[in-house]
């Protein structure tokens, strides 16, 4: 539905008329210039516009106001609803069927395609609530059935030694984060999709916040990751939340798609208003035909490893969104995937942030 359509009964009607009013006064003033002939045409177009617009009875209201204007207006004799010859008023009994079957049709078209979308925007929540439930029927059961398991263990087995309660401890450690990062994606994606996504922005140190986001990831491979230091960094005020979050889910993603012992490397600047930060790793990179892809929900690469809802680099692009920015991705020269965050923020060095 377009905005027109959104309009008020009254405001349809006011510009179905004005839509055949206008066209027929400016006739009427260079009717010496172009024949009543023409003129039918000319509010054939005008009736035909105001079908693509709006709903079947404006649209049926212009058919018939063209139609008496221009009988009154143009056909001789003119400013009467006269008629002289049969030709004049086939004429007009032909433009006025025209009008209402072109009116008719048009709306029904209208009406088809409006269905069509609907039934394929149906189509598509389903896709997406069977991906999504695929998704988590794997991503929640996993964690939950090691964590059961690693317990019932622990319990069945008093006398475990110490080394085997670690590791049934450390099973349980990964799960749970495993659980708690898809809860914390599933309600990123809804706090998106629902509108009422607020940034919280303060002063962050953000060579600071990347060194916690490698902390903070479950490096299980092997990765060399480092953060490049950039002394001229300044501070700048942003959402430390949801940019920690964006990072932390395509340095995740990096884990996930890049051979163990693979290097990623995280860096940050600041240059005319915008701070990038730019996640770069050694890897296979990119498949060049999923780049314009891979930001999309639920998306997965092709020959991905179990697991995944395909929620983290959405929800990342959603978060530097919100900070008016974009994120990019790309494959390097020299090969692995780069990934760049862009968006506009203030900046303030600690010399004057002192005075604040």
């Amino acid at each position: 539905m377009n905005l027109f359509t959104k309009q008020g009964k009254a405001v349809q009607y006011a510009i179905s008329i004005l839509l055949v009013v206008v066209p027929s006064l400016l006739c009427l003033v260079f009717r010496e210039y172009i024949s009543y002939h023409s003129t039918a045409l000319v509010l054939l177009v005008a009736v035909s516009v105001v079908a693509t617009l709006y709903d079947i009875y404006p649209v049926l209201l212009s058919a018939a106001l063209s139609a008496l204007l221009l009988n009154f207006l143009f056909l001789p004799p003119l400013f009467t609803f006269h008629i002289n010859t049969p030709e004049d008023l086939l004429l007009l009994l032909i433009f006025f069927v025209v009008a209402v079957v072109n009116a008719v049709f048009t709306f029904r078209i209208r009406r088809e395609e409006r269905k069509t979308r609907e039934r394929a925007a149906r189509r598509n929540a389903l896709k997406l609530y069977n991906t999504l439930f695929n998704s988590l029927s794997h991503e929640l059961k996993t964690p939950i059935a090691t964590i059961i398991g690693a317990v019932d263990t622990m319990a069945d087995n008093p006398n475990l030694s110490e080394s085997n309660k670690q590791e049934l401890l450390s099973q349980i450690d990964i799960a749970g984060h495993r659980l708690h990062r898809q809860v914390e994606n599933l309600l990123s994606m809804g706090r998106l999709e629902s509108g009422m996504l607020t940034l919280n922005r303060d002063w962050c140190d953000v060579s600071e916040m990347l060194h916690s986001v490698i902390h903070q990831v479950n490096n299980t491979g092997g990765h060399s990751i480092a953060v490049a230091e950039n002394t001229g960094m300044p501070l700048v005020k942003l959402d430390v939340g949801l940019v920690r979050q964006a990072v932390f889910n395509i340095v995740q993603n990096a884990l996930v798609y890049t051979p163990g012992g693979s290097k990623i490397t995280l860096s940050a600047s600041y240059d005319l208003d915008y701070c990038s930060i730019i996640i770069a790793d050694n890897g296979p990179g990119l498949p060049h035909d999923t780049l314009h892809a891979i930001f999309d929900k639920f998306y997965r690469l092709p020959d991905s490893k179990a697991g995944g809802t395909g929620l983290g680099l959405s929800i990342a692009k959603g978060f530097i969104e919100a900070h008016g920015g974009t994120i990019t991705a790309a494959n390097a020269d020299e090969g692995g995937a780069v990934f760049l965050l862009k968006f506009p923020a203030e900046a303030s060095y600690l010399n004057n942030l002192k005075n604040e």
